[in-house]
């Protein structure tokens, strides 16, 4: 089973972008405290990058910013690729299948739930 739920603040704008095959795709990242403190005394966030398809990404670029909070359930994806210098690199990155906005600028928007069915879009 491959499931993971994310609450969290987005720690830049999102953007959607249109690809060529006419999917829309957003890529975020979201900052998850953890629920410890450091040796420091200081809570740290973990930065994760979520991949958002078509209405998600849609409805995230309209309706969010920078700040808000959210809460991603969704998938596990580990990539592989090849750097420049031929080094095998991995990304892990989660892809959303659902996105509930915890706290937005816009009174419209709160605690709305966007779905979508994302099955096999790579």
């Amino acid at each position: 089973m491959n499931n993971v739920i994310l609450v969290g603040r987005l720690a830049q704008d999102p953007s959607c972008e249109e690809l060529e095959n006419n999917k829309k795709r957003a890529i975020i990242n979201i900052a998850v405290p953890r629920n410890f403190k450091n040796s420091e005394g200081i809570y740290e966030s973990d930065f994760i990058r979520c991949v958002l398809w078509n209405g998600i990404a849609q409805n995230v670029a309209n309706y969010c910013k920078v700040g808000d909070s959210i809460a991603v359930r969704g998938r596990i994806q580990t990539i592989t690729y090849k750097d420049e210098q031929g080094n095998q690199k991995y990304l892990t990155e989660v892809i959303a299948q659902s996105i509930s906005f915890v706290s937005s600028s816009r009174k419209e928007m709160k605690n709305e739930e966007v779905e979508q069915n994302t099955g096999n879009v790579s």
